[in-house]
């Protein structure tokens, strides 16, 4: 059994929050894998993946760059939790987990994964110390995020990993559908177009059509 713990800011929600809770809820079909989350900052996220499983959710505290206190007290809550529990592998998700807590699973020389949501550019303050912290293996979300990671990491070995979301099982589709619509005041016959991600350029609206 791998035993891998993610860590996440856990202040927002989009696609890194569902893809967790997402994770969390497959490990229920899983003999091989277990999943743990830590996240510094209570909100949605939190609160789903503790309905799913709470003793699989640990809080770090919050934390804010600009209190270098708050980062020590944190890094020293997850050292605890890596020395008490017999992890696998540490993944961090984004750069900000990364630059913050990478150190810490290194420390413990803990298998340090990556996981890269977003089109690195290499400028950006957060994406440089970064650069300091030079994973074991980078995880992009497509081979258009992987092309880009070699700014960061070029020596690091990158594999491409879709976000695993588990199909919905609907009884009664069409009866759903009608309550939506009704429920959006959208007529029957009228054409609904579903915004699944932020209005940026680089995700590709300019590429969709009706």
């Amino acid at each position: 059994m791998i035993k891998r713990l993610h860590i996440y800011a856990g202040n927002l929600f989009g696609g890194i929050e569902t893809l967790l809770i997402s994770l969390a809820k497959e490990d229920v079909f899983s003999s091989l894998m277990i999943g743990h989350f830590a996240l510094c900052f209570e909100g949605r996220l939190a609160n789903q993946l503790r309905t799913i499983d709470a003793s699989k959710v640990c809080m770090l505290g919050e934390v804010k760059m600009s209190r270098p206190l708050t980062v020590i007290r944190a890094r020293q809550k997850l050292k605890e939790l890596l020395e008490r529990e017999n992890f696998d592998v540490v993944i961090c998700h984004s750069f900000w987990p990364q630059v913050i807590f990478g150190p810490v699973a290194k420390a413990q020389e803990l298998p340090l994964v990556f996981w890269c949501h977003d089109i690195p550019n290499g400028n950006h303050w957060l994406e440089r110390l970064a650069k300091r912290v030079r994973p074991d293996v980078v995880i992009a979300n497509s081979l258009y995020t992987l092309q880009a990671v070699p700014k960061i990491y070029p020596q690091t070995r990158g594999i491409v990993l879709y976000h695993p979301l588990a199909a919905p099982s609907f009884k009664d589709s069409l009866s759903i559908r009608h309550a939506l619509r009704l429920e959006l005041n959208t007529p029957e016959n009228a054409v609904v177009i579903i915004q699944a991600s932020r209005l940026e350029r680089w995700k590709g609206h300019s590429l969709l059509s009706v």
